[in-house]
């Protein structure tokens, strides 16, 4: 049997039944054993193995090839207790001592005590709340009495109104239910009806196309010196995954797209960010999982009008990944979004439609980029073998429609995709939608083994025809469809959108100025009046907001304790209805600093230096949300062009810095307006 062995209780009581027939088979043969089932299971080792086995290396399986298991961790447990029974099949390998020599576990220690047998990897995992509030669930679709066929008392049930599993075919084919959920699909591979060993085996395995190092065989040198089938992986059919890790994605209002939009549209540079969120049950497929997107937080990168370049991991990741966890409801990071925008020649409102059936969805560089991104952020499962499968990290794209406006577009890579890149099989090409095939490489350096690789797809004929995907293959093959959207009454978790997003030099500065003289402006020294609910609300608003935090961590203002607090106070769901969840901020220490800095901040920079809700001005209501730097750069660049009288007529342009001497609107050089 596999690792099943691991994780079902023991049973203290003794049993006594009829001898059980015990089939192993070896690479020395094919035995049979009859055994009780009280039996131990070392018992069982010893009658099997001859005297030039390695005890150590005894592994046991229900499969011919993986899920293999020590025997020298079930020591100590009989065979009804790992869910043998009569005429069971087990698939045994060992090392001969000629080539592996070490003591025999299996003898008893000389103090009298035995070896205590090591945990499988998936026994301890952590899984995400999501997984365990699905496990707890049986996942069934229940259905209403049909008035035409059921014929029973509104408290009977037929096949006509039983509810049905969550991977049922039919129910799927009829609700247009292109992928199975994570969890359906493990509810299809172990049903509640299968046997108790069967249900303890953890049904998955990670996909991994690389050569085994060393060769399980260990009869010739390891690769590339050698290589055999024992160790070599097999050819590889693509074909479409039955099942997705995350069904939809979903923002939890349009402000946090419409903000990462607008570097783009000031500059028509693209921009990538990382998307913070969190996972929730999805009713609308059947023991489905959304990701619920709460803010995007933007990298260092460096746009260009066809491209950007960004490094991956950035420097702050881990910062943000530990800030996310703070908040009131644990977030992290479920994805990623990046723009694909061209405008039109003719009209400049209207984007170029560019990805479409006839073209590509998902470039090959784009499809390895997610496939790299997914490998490297594991989703933790207990239904795998190796403690972690597959991966729920979501590519998101703003792109054009046909009609020229700009949509989301949301996706994520099979897990054949993931373990192509993983084995270093596959580059992207020059044509967007077709995935190059490297070629083997035996050097000592960088082996590359590649199987044969297939693909099906129908010809002409409507006929199903395998071919080779050396050299190349389309990008389709590796892609798997998520839906999008967004909620229709939003509840954000974080209340505001407004102040400057980071990593935007020259668009949006972030400086600690412009938060004094907001807290200033809103009147926060005095919050500690519990009375004024009103100016607590205020605050409050202007305080969610995911930016303005990650910015107040790297200012050293607050302690790591005080800005956990700041989040967790920002992010609860009773902000704005009761006031006095502000209480445990305003007694922080460094609380009290920002008031401090702020006051000192209203005596050196007073606010009749900046304009007032009466003064007149064209901004009309919306000065106020306007902070102090941006009126200091307006009155320098007035005065600079007071100052200047020779060269009053050049403008530079914002956005190339280029030197315009026509009396135009646009850039000579980039055409984008000056402003």
């Amino acid at each position: 049997m596999a690792s099943s062995f691991f994780i079902q209780p023991d049973h203290t009581k003794s049993i006594k039944s009829s001898p059980q027939l015990i089939r192993i088979r070896s690479k020395d043969g094919n035995f049979r054993f009859e055994l009780s089932p009280s039996d131990d299971i070392r018992l069982l080792i010893i009658q099997s193995a001859s005297n030039n086995v390695d005890p150590a290396s005894i592994t046991i399986s229900n499969q011919p090839r993986g899920n293999e298991s020590l025997v020298t961790r079930l020591t100590g447990r009989n065979l009804q207790s790992l869910g043998l029974k009569h005429g069971d099949l087990i698939f045994a390998n060992y090392n001969d001592l000629s080539t592996s020599i070490s003591p025999d576990p299996l003898s008893p220690a000389t103090n009298g005590h035995t070896r205590p047998s090591k945990p499988n990897k998936w026994e301890n995992v952590q899984e995400d709340p999501i997984d365990s509030y699905w496990r707890s669930k049986d996942g069934k679709i229940s259905r209403s009495r049909d008035s035409r066929f059921c014929k029973h008392a509104s408290n009977g049930m037929c096949d006509y109104c039983m509810p049905l599993e969550p991977y049922d075919a039919a129910y799927q084919a009829d609700h247009s239910i292109k992928h199975l959920s994570y969890h359906a699909h493990l509810c299809k591979l172990s049903p509640k009806s299968s046997s108790a060993a069967a249900q303890a085996l953890p049904p998955l395995s990670p996909t991994s196309y690389k050569v085994k190092v060393p060769c399980p065989t260990g009869n010739h040198p390891s690769w590339p010196s050698g290589i055999c089938t024992a160790c070599q992986p097999s050819a590889i059919t693509l074909q479409s995954q039955p099942f997705r890790m995350v069904d939809h994605l979903e923002f939890a209002t349009q402000s946090i797209v419409e903000r990462f939009l607008q570097a783009w549209r000031a500059t028509g540079l693209q921009r990538f960010g990382w998307l913070i969120g969190r996972y929730e049950p999805y009713n609308e497929v059947p023991m489905g999982i959304k990701a619920v997107v709460e803010a995007i937080h933007e990298p260092p990168q460096e746009g260009e009008l066809d491209g950007l370049t960004l490094g991956v991991p950035w420097e702050d990741e881990q910062r943000i990944r530990e800030l996310a966890k703070s908040a009131s409801t644990p977030l992290s990071i479920v994805g990623y979004i990046f723009t694909d925008l061209d405008p039109t020649p003719d009209d400049r409102t209207k984007n170029v439609y560019k990805r479409h059936a006839q073209s590509y969805f998902v470039s090959s560089l784009e499809a390895i980029f997610s496939a790299t991104v997914q490998n490297a952020n594991p989703t933790s499962s207990r239904s795998s073998s190796s403690g972690a499968f597959g991966s729920r990290m979501v590519t998101a794209i703003l792109t054009a429609t046909e009609d020229g406006q700009v949509d989301i577009s949301a996706y994520q890579v099979s897990e054949q995709a993931c373990a192509m890149v993983a084995a270093d099989m596959i580059e992207a090409s020059v044509e967007p939608g077709i995935v190059r095939v490297k070629e083997e490489d035996r050097s000592q350096d960088s082996a590359r083994y590649v199987p044969d690789v297939f693909y099906r797809y129908k010809n002409e004929y409507g006929l199903e025809v395998k071919k080779s995907a050396k050299p190349s293959f389309p990008v389709e093959y590796l892609l798997v469809n998520v839906t999008h959207g967004f909620p229709q009454t939003p509840i954000p978790m974080f209340q505001s959108t407004q102040f400057a997003i980071e990593n935007r030099p020259g668009l949006e500065d972030q400086h600690v100025d412009s938060i004094l003289s907001s807290l200033n402006r809103l009147g926060t020294p005095s919050l500690e009046d519990t009375r004024n609910t009103v100016k607590r609300l205020e605050v409050a608003k202007w305080f969610s907001d995911w930016h303005l935090i990650a910015f107040l961590e790297t200012t050293q203002l607050l302690s790591p304790d005080d800005t956990k607090i700041l989040i967790r106070t920002a992010t609860l769901p009773q902000l704005l209805e009761d006031p006095s969840v502000l209480d445990a901020l305003v007694k922080t220490d460094g609380w009290q600093t920002l008031i401090t800095f702020a006051r000192e901040s209203a005596l050196i920079y007073p606010t009749a230096a900046r304009p007032t809700s009466s003064a007149p001005t064209d901004l009309g209501p919306m000065h106020d949300e306007i902070p102090q730097d941006i009126f200091d750069q307006i009155a320098a660049a007035e005065a600079a062009q007071n100052r200047g009288s020779g060269n009053s007529r050049v403008r530079i342009c914002p956005h190339c810095t280029f030197e315009n001497e026509h009396g135009g609107h646009d850039c000579e050089v980039c055409g984008l307006p000056l402003g």
